[in-house]
């Protein structure tokens, strides 16, 4: 199997290849690893996602979904379309007033969110909410407690792991 590759999806005031892109993926070139950016400039959220899947289809190896804010819930949206083997989410559009109901399921593979706590724009509720309402199953109940210690205590989380899935819920204290 050939290597997958990091295809990033900017938020909806983000560019294709802006700093926390262009930061990311010369981490991911050091690693000899082939990235790709998305320019969503102009489209709505239907668009994106169409885009994003186009984009995937055309790679010669499965992909690591890296996605921002908007672009996060698009990743997420195309992770069940495409052969994905990882999700790293920046403080995803989940959960969002009036949206709710449109928060995407992720494919059966790693997820990592990050998110600040203090996020203005999309709350880090949101990511603590998707992160229960992906680690349902028994062996995730380890995960559920440490969620709930970790929102009374504004700290890092542990790692949940569910058939399947993993979810590491990294909130940033102080980071905005």
């Amino acid at each position: 199997m050939s290597e997958p590759y990091i295809v990033f999806s900017h938020g909806l005031d983000g560019t294709q290849w802006g700093t926390k892109i262009t930061a990311m993926a010369e981490v991911a070139r050091r690693y000899q690893l082939q990235v790709e950016s998305v320019d969503y400039a102009t489209m709505d959220t239907a668009a994106r996602v169409v885009r994003l899947r186009a984009v995937c289809q055309q790679l010669a190896g499965p992909v690591i979904l890296v996605g921002s804010s908007l672009g996060a819930h698009v990743a997420t949206t195309v992770s069940t379309q495409v052969a994905t083997r990882g999700l790293y989410l920046l403080a995803p559009a989940f959960f969002m007033p009036g949206f709710e109901q449109y928060t995407p399921k992720p494919a059966a593979c790693p997820v990592t969110i990050v998110h600040g706590w203090n996020d203005e724009t999309v709350p880090a509720e949101n990511s603590i909410h998707a992160a229960l309402d992906r680690c349902r199953s028994p062996p995730a109940r380890q995960c559920r407690r440490s969620l709930r210690l970790a929102r009374s205590l504004s700290t890092p989380l542990g790692n949940c792991r569910a058939p399947g899935m993993s979810v590491e819920l990294i909130p940033i204290v102080g980071c905005r």
